[in-house]
Formats: structure tokens, sequence, C-alpha cells
């Protein structure tokens, strides 16, 4: 849609609502952060992984045989050597003795055994073990999403200024690192009488903003919200909060999110977009 572009509101309100199923259904797809039940550091050698006891990758109890195969890390290289017979799959085809891609810089190689999947992360040269299990008791367990009325007020056509030279920005972690990023400029708005900035970074070609507001740990999800946006055009950048929604750290506690910059963390409510988990 053209920045200067106006629907009328139920159009737009049918748009959002549309947009929001669709998010729901993401999460609860098979391969979805509902599915997230594990998260397993590897350490440098051998790391046997199976549903038996004293497995380093540990799976879910008669999801998978008692040892399915060994995680190799070495040298910052990981190579994954199934156990004949297991059933195992890499990206769909059989897989023996074979190195792995992580998930940065991706593509991540995909290993499946039954209603498992697993998934090589690289986490500023450490690596782990993302285990999803489409049976997982997130999943069956799962309540819906809940979010605010939808408010065309908080569509929010923004200035956006951008850098001369896209600029590094450290994005800190729920695991207590942080993260270099290139962030392209800031978008400027005002709201409430008061004007505020965020600073996104860029993902492909769109703007990928990690924020925090003064409804963060009250209604909406203690660590903040992501909202992307498209890229600018002719200075100007939508900022559609009506799409704000939380991060998958909100539904799994193996997930391994990102946290708003402190430049992220506006001092204004947004009243709009996702509410916490279980919030009504």
């Amino acid at each position: 849609m053209a920045l200067t572009q106006r629907e009328p509101a139920a159009s737009y309100g049918r748009e959002i609502t549309r947009w929001r199923a669709r998010r729901e259904a993401t999460l609860k797809a098979d391969g979805g952060w509902l599915t997230v039940t594990g998260l397993f550091w590897l350490k440098e050698g051998a790391n046997t992984a199976g549903s038996g006891p004293k497995n380093t990758v540990a799976l879910p109890s008669g999801s998978a045989p008692g040892h399915t195969g060994t995680f190799l890390l070495r040298n910052g290289k990981v190579r994954f050597e199934a156990v004949p017979g297991v059933g195992v799959t890499l990206n769909g085809k059989p897989a023996g003795n074979i190195a792995l891609k992580a998930d940065v810089p991706g593509p991540a190689d995909v290993l499946t055994i039954g209603p498992l999947s697993l998934i090589l992360l690289n986490r500023g040269g450490k690596y782990a073990i993302r285990v999803k299990d489409n049976n997982s008791t997130f999943r069956k367990e799962f309540t819906g999403l809940h979010w605010y009325p939808v408010k065309r007020e908080y569509r929010i056509v923004a200035r956006f200024v951008p850098y001369a030279q896209p600029k590094v920005i450290s994005i800190p972690t729920i695991l207590g690192t942080s993260e270099e990023q290139q962030s392209p400029g800031y978008a400027e708005f005002a709201l409430d009488g008061t004007t505020h900035r965020l600073e996104p970074v860029a993902e492909g070609r769109e703007l990928f903003f990690i924020f925090r507001d003064l409804t963060s740990g009250k209604q909406t999800y203690p660590a903040g919200r992501f909202l992307y946006s498209a890229p600018p055009e002719n200075g100007r950048v939508v900022l559609d909060f009506n799409k704000a929604y939380n991060p998958p750290c909100a539904f799994t506690p193996y997930a391994t999110c990102p946290l708003p910059p402190p430049q992220n963390r506006l001092r204004v409510k947004i009243e709009a977009g996702e509410l916490n988990y279980g919030h009504r």
C-alpha cells in the first residue's frame, strides 16, 4: 500500500483481522514456535542425542529411540552421525554422517525424526540444537492470542531519517549476550504530544523494530514486542502498531529472543497490537 493511500475504516479493520489470523495460524503450525520444546548447548567433541537418559540433546520420551545419533562439534563445525536404521532425515532425505549448516548465516539444515525437528543454532560462535515437537504440550494447551481493539490512529506514518552509512547497533538478547547488527536509520513520530524515535535493524528489504513501551509488563509482554515495516518511501515509513506482536519467548522458554536496545524503550503507552499471552 502506498503511504498516501488511506483505506476506509471497515476495510482496514478486515485487513488487520486477516493479518492477526495468519499470525496465530503460523504460531500454531507444524514447526511453529509452540512446538519448540528444547534448547541444548553443544560442548566441544561428541554430544549424543536421543530419548534415553544421559543424552546431551534430550529428546522427548516416546518420540524417538533412546539413541538417535551424535552431534560432533570440532573447531566451530558440527557434524551429525545418525544411528543406522533410526529413520532420521536431513532436509527430507535419509541422514547418515553429514556436516550441518546453522541458522546463522543460514539457511539451517533440519533433521527430522517422527514428530521432531532438530535445528543447529549459531549464537555468537556458540552452537546449540533447537528441538521442535509437533506434539508439544505448549501447542496442545495453547489458548489463543488476544489483542487490543484495532485503532486506526496507531497506524502511524513516521519520518524516516537514514544514516549516511548503516550504523552498527548492539541488540541485547535474553541469553545475556548481545549481537551487533546494522541499522539503516531511525523512524521519528509524534504520539500523545511527544516526539519519539525507534531505531530498526535491516532484515532483507524490511525494517525490524524491537521496542518496549509503558504497557510492557502490564498489558503486554514484559520484555517488549516486535514490529516489521516495509522499506521507507519518500522519506516516510509506516509503523502499524496494530501489527505489533509478542516475541517467541512469550510462548516457550527455549527461544533466544533479541530484546529492545535502550534507544527503543519508549516513554509512552502503545495501546495497540498483541496483548501478553493469557491476558484478557
